[in-house]
């Protein structure tokens, strides 16, 4: 699976060392960044930078992908419901057909963030898809999302046909990789990465 099970949970006692930002790089189409992104401010105790990339690049660099088109399927999917009830989350509603093709959603992730709004757009989008079994594939669901996020959804669908911002999301993939990410989320706290929802605290740890 993506990320390994095991790990302390809940919050880290400690100050919060502003000096130290951590970084979370996401892709919308994974469970495992939702619950992420959900508990990562509460849990690391201060503000996160995220940061989209595409996981399925990724996982042609690596060189293996996901259980998702696998045996391990059922299995990886109750071990998510898992946790998210361990998390206090909503109950894990699967999108018809998952995984969707996730590469336009995190586009408009993309483009919110040159509008500083990507944290309210990726929430927003997160919860669509994992508690209310939206597929992100659709442009209309995202557009809804956007409208949510407090963005202009006609502007970002026009957005995200631009070369540049293609390239943007090409280019930032490419130097997460290069950086040593290699599946989300991973939280980077320095020189330090931790590859899996279940890590969280061990990144809180390293900001204390």
């Amino acid at each position: 699976m993506e990320a390994a099970c095991g790990g302390t949970r809940g919050k880290v006692q400690g100050p919060y060392d502003s000096r130290v930002t951590a970084e979370l790089y996401f892709d919308l189409g994974s469970p495992y960044a939702y619950l992420a992104m959900e508990r990562a401010e509460s849990v690391l105790g201060g503000p996160v930078t995220l940061i989209p990339v595409l996981v399925g690049a990724i996982f042609g660099w690596r060189g293996h992908g996901s259980w998702a088109h696998t045996g391990e399927r059922r299995a990886g999917m109750a071990e998510i419901e898992r946790r998210a009830r361990e998390y206090g989350l909503p109950p894990m509603d699967w999108p018809p057909g998952w995984p969707a093709n996730a590469l336009s959603a995190m586009r408009c992730a993309t483009w919110a963030g040159r509008q500083r709004r990507l944290s309210e757009f990726a929430h927003v989008v997160g919860r669509r898809q994992w508690a209310e079994a939206a597929d992100i594939a659709d442009l209309q669901v995202l557009a809804g999302c956007a409208d949510e996020a407090g963005l202009d959804a006609p502007a970002m669908l026009a957005a995200i046909k631009e070369p540049e911002l293609k390239e943007q999301l090409r280019a930032t993939t490419e130097r997460a990789f290069q950086d040593g990410v290699r599946g989300v989320p991973t939280v980077r706290v320095g020189a330090r990465r931790y590859f899996g929802d279940d890590r969280l605290e061990e990144a809180a740890a390293a900001l204390s």
